[in-house]
């Protein structure tokens, strides 16, 4: 099949993952047609191509926090599919003012697990105060007060956890301690064949194993 660089307006758990994606890592240019995405990760970009056959290059970055060339971007038009992603809730300049979008119940854990894949964060350690307890936490970040405490009510909505949202300078972050972040982690890889950051996935078994 010849590649292209349309992808089709339409919900799927691949479509959801990338909105979750473009939510964190992504931007939409203010020409109307041209969508982005950066990462550290070449292997997650190249799953992207692949998954949605886009004719496209990817390219070294130049990391704004590093000035290094150690991470990575696709960017490809599509009209249909940029005005799409208007109609859900992104937009131009998204990273503060972003607020609520319009991801199906279905497919919202799929979008979750995109967003996390972007901006999100996961960590273990042995809590020293007690014998044998191994702690971890799952957390998701925004520069969007509204888009996060959004993020809270629709997590809360569906699985029944609420975390706890924090403010560290201009940044917000959702925490969700262990037991809230296995019922996370289940509905994130709960089917094959899905697209996700392999390091984190990675980083998460090991964690599930050593507390077993």
């Amino acid at each position: 099949m010849r590649p292209i660089n349309k992808i089709k307006p339409r919900w799927s758990k691949s479509t959801a993952y990338l909105v979750g994606l473009i939510t964190t890592d992504g931007s939409l240019s203010k020409d109307g047609r041209h969508i982005a995405i950066i990462s550290k990760d070449k292997n997650l970009l190249e799953k992207i191509k692949e998954r949605f056959n886009l004719n496209i290059t990817i390219s070294p970055k130049l990391n704004a926090y590093t000035k290094r060339k150690d991470c990575y971007i696709i960017q490809f038009g599509d009209i249909i599919f940029y005005q799409w992603l208007l109609k859900i809730g992104l937009m131009p300049n998204k990273t503060k003012i972003i607020s609520e979008l319009k991801i199906p119940n279905k497919f919202f854990f799929d979008f979750l697990r995109g967003h996390f894949d972007g901006d999100g964060s996961f960590y273990s350690y042995w809590d020293p105060r007690w014998k044998s307890s191994f702690m971890f936490y799952l957390t998701f970040i925004s520069a969007s007060q509204n888009h996060i405490e959004w993020l809270q009510r629709k997590i809360s909505e569906l699985l029944k956890i609420n975390g706890r949202i924090k403010k560290d300078k201009n940044v917000f972050s959702l925490r969700f301690a262990k037991r809230e972040s296995l019922k996370l982690i289940r509905k994130f890889y709960q089917d094959e064949n899905l697209i996700y950051l392999e390091r984190k996935q990675t980083k998460i078994m090991k964690a599930l194993t050593q507390d077993k």
